[in-house]
């Protein structure tokens, strides 16, 4: 149980260090934006992510490494209190449209990419 808790403390960790530079590089390849790019973008290559491991797993017996992976690196990787906050913020800006658009594009996209991640783990893509 204690070695569990230190690979999923350990996962998150990664996964937070890799949110914040995923944050970093889409903020200097984009621009500093009213837009939250950075967590949009992390919580659908995340959820992508998600979809690969799923599968990979479940066929490899790999399934002993899903607190690491999937609660700790994953869960430290995607952001959805971070998309809570910027959701909000977004609305309290008055920026009602951009909100809607937010959430829309960050749940679907993020639903499509794990799909997607599960499908070309399968070998369907």
């Amino acid at each position: 149980m204690v070695s569990t808790v230190a690979y999923v403390a350990l996962g998150g960790a990664m996964g937070a260090a890799c949110r914040y530079l995923t944050g970093v590089g889409v903020a200097r390849l984009f621009g500093v934006t009213g837009f939250p790019l950075g967590v949009l973008s992390v919580n659908i290559f995340g959820s992508f992510l998600m979809g690969v491991f799923v599968v990979l797993a479940a066929q490899r017996g790999l399934t002993h490494l899903s607190p690491f992976v999937m609660t700790g690196i994953l869960g430290g990787f995607t952001t959805f209190s971070a998309f809570s906050l910027e959701a909000v913020t977004l609305v309290e800006r008055g920026a009602i449209g951009q909100a809607a658009l937010y959430v829309g594009l960050s749940v679907g996209c993020s639903i499509v990419a794990l799909f997607l991640g599960l499908m070309l783990a399968r070998g369907v893509l």
